[in-house]
C-alpha cells in the first residue's frame, strides 16, 4: 500500500548560512522515497539572503516552493502559515538546521500508519540518541520547562518543543486554525489544542544533534514562554477551542 502525500514545512528566519545545504539534504532524502512529497520553506521576514538562496534553489527543484512575507512575525506564525497552506494528507514541520535527520521521518510515518493523528519527535525518551548534546544549561532549563508544561498543561508528553512533528491534514488544519501564539510557545499551544480536541498524540524516540545558531534566547524567550503557558492554562479548554 502506497503512503499518502507528505508535505514538509520548513520555517526559516535569516538562515542564509545553512539553508542551501539543508535544502539539498531534503531533496536528496525525499527524492529517494517512493511516496509523493513537497516542501514549503516559510521565510519569516528574513532580512539576509535566505529568500534569494531559496528562490535560486526552487528553480531547479519543482517540488520546493518559497513562502515569504514581511515583517518577521515569529516561528509560530511561520509554521501556522505553512501548515494551513499545505495540501498533503500528512504534514511534517522540521527546523531549517536539520537537527533531527530526515531519516527519522520514517519513524513518525510508522506511527501515522498505525493510526496516530499527531506524531512528535522526543529527545528525552529512553531510545532517543542525542548525538551532539546541547550545552548543559540549555538542556537543564529545557527539561525544567517540559516539567512545567506537564504540570500545567500536557501530562504525559516529555518533549513539547522538538522541531520535528507530523500531523494528518485534518488534525493539522483543525489544530493550527485555532492557534494564536506567534512565538516559540506555538509548540505546546498546538499540542494542548490537539489534546483538547481528542487527537491521538504519539511521542517517538529520535536521533538529534544540537546545532549552533538557535534563535531561542533563554533569558528573553524563557519567561515569555512560561507566561504564555500560564495564560493558555488559565484560558480554559473552551476558550482555546474558540467556543467562548
Amino acid at each position: 500500500m502506497s503512503l499518502p502525500h507528505l508535505s514538509i514545512v520548513v520555517p526559516a528566519y535569516n538562515e542564509e548560512s545553512r539553508i542551501r545545504p539543508s535544502l539539498e539534504r531534503l531533496a536528496e532524502y525525499y527524492g529517494a522515497q517512493e511516496y509523493p512529497w513537497d516542501v514549503a520553506v516559510v521565510s519569516d521576514g528574513s532580512k539576509d539572503q535566505t529568500n534569494a538562496i531559496v528562490e535560486e534553489f526552487v528553480k531547479g527543484h519543482p517540488k520546493f516552493r518559497l513562502v515569504a512575507y514581511m515583517p518577521n512575525r515569529g516561528k509560530g506564525y511561520a509554521v501556522r502559515k505553512g501548515v494551513l497552506e499545505a495540501t498533503g494528507e500528512w504534514i511534517l514541520f522540521c527546523d531549517a538546521d536539520i537537527a533531527t535527520p530526515q531519516e527519522e521521518t520514517e519513524k513518525l510515518l510508522k506511527h501515522m500508519q498505525d493510526g496516530a493523528d499527531v506524531a512528535i519527535g522526543s529527545r528525552p525518551m529512553k531510545d532517543s540518541k542525542l548525538e551532539v548534546r546541547q550545552p548543559w544549561y540549555r538542556e537543564f532549563l529545557g527539561r525544567c520547562f517540559n516539567k512545567a508544561v506537564q504540570l500545567l498543561a500536557i501530562k504525559g508528553i516529555d518533549d513539547t518543543q522538538c522541531g520535528f512533528k507530523m500531523f494528518t491534514r485534518k488534525a493539522a488544519h483543525d489544530i493550527f486554525a485555532r492557534c494564536k501564539m506567534d512565538g516559540f510557545s506555538f509548540d505546546f499551544e498546538a499540542l494542548m489544542i490537539a489534546r483538547d480536541l481528542g487527537y491521538r498524540i504519539d511521542e517517538v524516540p529520535i536521533r538529534w544533534s544540537h546545532q549552533e545558531g538557535s534563535k531561542v534566547v533563554l533569558l528573553r524567550d524563557g519567561p515569555r514562554m512560561l507566561r504564555d503557558l500560564v495564560k493558555l492554562r488559565l484560558k480554559g479548554k473552551k476558550a482555546r477551542l474558540g467556543k467562548d
